[in-house]
């Protein structure tokens, strides 16, 4: 070991573990500090990575030369690609995985990847600068102290987390694991706001005490699109699976309610005696009975843990009521009449620091080279903070190198749109990605995250060579094939049989093939399928190549018109605003904006028009006020 390292990462979960692979791969010396060496990136919930707006955020990690992407392919048990039915911009990746095979993956890679220690103790304590404006290292609880540059905090669910099951709490970060301590305290001293927020999980479960005949099978995908561009790399062949792993769903019923109804009395949640938020979008299932009473039944997955592990993982029941109340409910369940559980679900309570204390580096404002990711900034899920994880690990190397930092947009990441509604609204209440928060979703589709962020993360240092060589081989070889289908036309006598066996018009003359693709319910493995000629002149080319080439000519009008108004706001994010500013002395201002503005900092107009309590006639002030 050294004393001395670029960049120290407090925590390895899924932020912390992308953070000090991200800095590592750029050229930092990064010691990657955590309490259990055996769960580093532990699925600490389910045994999932993607899903709505999730699936993007995993597609664009991996584009950046993130690890999220290969690991998740190299472990996953089932893919699915959710919401087929819907426009491309809705389609997300999901994987269910090994939990075991996850975690071991990840330390193995970061094992493998130079510039990273790792050392296994917890950190009690911050070590600043003199004047206290500077991180400078940390304190662990064996007394140790490491020196660094940069400090990044990835702590989850541990700072002065506590686990609740019915009356009885336990102090931990997940069960088996013990809380945190320390730093919450000395950075509240120091002057930052903090809050307590609340998750949960469900029971888990001896799957040889289900009957699966009484329960509906859910099976993954025939077609395997997987998470990493880099291709290759799960334990599917070709676009066949090898093999995977059905999960299964089953529903509560009133009688399953009114069991848990009667250890309401003891519920932590409604006693009172759990403070903060939970998740709105994943509440428990006691939750759910209360919120949505009219409902007759709530729909759970039976979701399996692994390959060679009977555990399964029950998606929908997450609860704190006592353990035996728990039992009772689960065994009224179809297909539960005779399960065992492992272990009970439980609630767990933790300290967060609002975001809005954030620049959009993720450094704080209060210290410098100190960053936040993950849990610690208020958000929930795995996807959502190694993306954060992955951006504070850029942006600390960055600044130690005195470059230009690297923001992402609203208009060209779905990570651009989580850092952004964090740092300009802030939340209180676990923050959740969803495709309805992104403004330009058609341009942040998970089958161009490559396109849009490769090019980026590889000037920067992070994406290899070999990604950038194959996105641009992916743009040259769709671009080819839109230039065919937009300048040949197909013969009337070849596709009309196809045309009129689906009830669409038939054509009546040579007609373009982008004309005829542009039509509903038609794809262009439709018309490849019908037509020899064109599946001769496309065999060359993948499948994920052609799909892309149609979806860009189905959707070209609508992509142009979100590009202007990407334009349009790209044009506010060019508005710099210098960061000694004094908005107090900005005339025109309302008081309730020179407040907000004081306090947030924006570093740009777009940013200041985003945050709460701005309206258009602030933002045009500030624009007088910087001579526009």
């Amino acid at each position: 070991m050294q004393e001395n390292y670029d960049i120290i990462v407090v925590g390895a979960g899924h932020a912390g573990c992308e953070a000090a692979a991200a800095a590592a791969n750029m050229g930092s010396k990064v010691l990657l500090i955590t309490m259990n060496m055996q769960t580093i990136a532990q699925m600490s919930c389910n045994p999932a990575m993607g899903g709505i707006a999730k699936g993007q955020i995993v597609r664009e990690i991996d584009a950046m030369g993130g690890y999220s992407g290969v690991v998740s392919d190299k472990s996953s048990i089932q893919f699915r690609m959710l919401n087929r039915s819907k426009g491309p911009a809705m389609w997300s990746p999901r994987t269910q995985n090994d939990r075991m095979m996850f975690a071991g993956l990840w330390r193995e890679m970061l094992e493998q990847t130079p510039n990273v220690d790792f050392w296994q103790d917890m950190v009690r304590k911050l070590i600043l600068s003199e004047d206290g404006k500077r991180a400078e290292g940390i304190v662990t609880g064996m007394g140790l102290e490491f020196r660094a540059k940069a400090v990044i905090l990835t702590n989850g669910t541990f700072l002065n987390g506590i686990i609740h099951i019915g009356e009885k709490q336990l102090g931990g970060g997940r069960t088996g694991e013990s809380a945190s301590y320390g730093i919450t305290e000395q950075l509240v001293q120091i002057g930052f706001e903090s809050g307590r927020m609340k998750t949960g999980t469900p029971p888990r479960i001896d799957g040889r005490s289900i009957d699966y005949s009484r329960v509906e099978r859910q099976d993954g995908d025939e077609v395997i699109d997987k998470f990493s561009y880099l291709g290759g790399t799960s334990p599917f062949i070709g676009d066949s699976p090898k093999k995977q792993i059905p999960c299964y769903v089953t529903y509560t019923n009133q009688k399953v309610h009114d069991i848990l109804k009667t250890g309401f009395e003891k519920s932590p949640m409604f006693q009172g005696r759990i403070q903060g938020l939970g998740p709105r979008y994943c509440p428990s299932i006691e939750d759910k009975i209360t919120r949505f009473s009219e409902r007759e039944r709530h729909q759970l997955f039976i979701e399996p843990e692994g390959w060679n592990t009977i555990e399964i993982y029950l998606n929908g029941f997450s609860s704190s009521l006592p353990e035996n109340v728990q039992q009772k409910a689960l065994r009224l369940i179809p297909g539960l009449e005779n399960s065992k559980m492992f272990r009970p679900g439980y609630a767990i309570e933790y300290d967060y620091f609002p975001p809005t204390q954030l620049r959009h580096t993720l450094e704080t404002q209060l210290i410098e080279n100190l960053y936040f990711a993950g849990q610690i900034n208020g958000t929930t899920g795995y996807e959502e903070a190694a993306s954060q994880g992955l951006m504070a690990g850029i942006n600390a190397h960055l600044k130690l190198k005195e470059k230009e930092p690297l923001v992402l947009n609203r208009y060209e990441a779905y990570i651009g749109v989580l850092i952004d509604d964090l740092v300009t609204k802030g939340t209180d209440e676990p923050y959740r990605m969803f495709t309805s928060r992104a403004e330009y979703r058609l341009l942040l589709r998970q089958d161009n995250a490559d396109v849009r962020l490769t090019p980026l993360s590889n000037r920067i240092g992070l994406a290899s060579q070999e990604r950038l060589d194959n996105v641009n081989s992916k743009i040259e070889n769709y671009s080819q094939v839109i230039h065919y289908f937009k300048n040949t036309s197909a013969e009337p006598y070849v596709l009309n049989p196809f045309l009129e066996s689906i009830e669409s018009a038939s054509i009546s003359q040579k007609t373009r093939y982008a004309n005829i693709l542009s039509r509903p319910n038609i794809s262009i493995f439709d018309i490849k399928n019908n037509d020899e000629g064109l599946a001769e002149n496309m065999k060359v080319y993948s499948n994920e190549v052609l799909e892309q080439a149609e979806i860009l000519i189905k959707y070209e009008g609508y992509i142009e018109r979100e590009k202007e108004n990407a334009d349009k706001h790209k044009r506010l994010e060019d508005f710099k605003i210098k960061p000694d500013f004094n908005f107090d002395s900005v005339l025109g201002l309302g008081a309730e904006a020179r407040e907000k503005l004081s306090k947030f900092r924006p570093t740009t107009i777009g940013q200041a028009s985003r945050i709460s309590g701005i309206n258009p006639a602030d933002v045009s002030v500030l624009l007088v006020s910087l001579g526009r």
